[in-house]
């Protein structure tokens, strides 16, 4: 099985920030994923969040980690 960690961001610079630093700080395999996930019924892009896709293959990431890295970008971790 493959663990997927959401985590949702304000805007798009905050995502990018964020996955970057996950990269860094948690030694990815792989690039997170960032997704514009526009929020039901809006076509306005300021009306959209950021989710930022964490593979997590060897199940060792932690998600308070993860969720402590999303707070400081004012953004959560998704609960699985």
């Amino acid at each position: 099985m493959n663990l997927r960690h959401v985590l949702v961001l304000p805007d798009r610079d905050a995502a990018e920030e964020v996955a970057r630093e996950a990269s860094d700080r948690f030694g990815l395999p792989e690039e997170p994923q960032l997704v514009r996930d526009a929020l039901a019924g809006e076509d306005d892009a300021e009306d959209a969040q950021w989710l930022v896709v964490v593979e997590d293959p060897r199940e060792r990431l932690d998600p308070d980690a993860l969720d402590a890295l999303a707070d400081a970008y004012e953004g959560w971790l998704e609960a699985p």
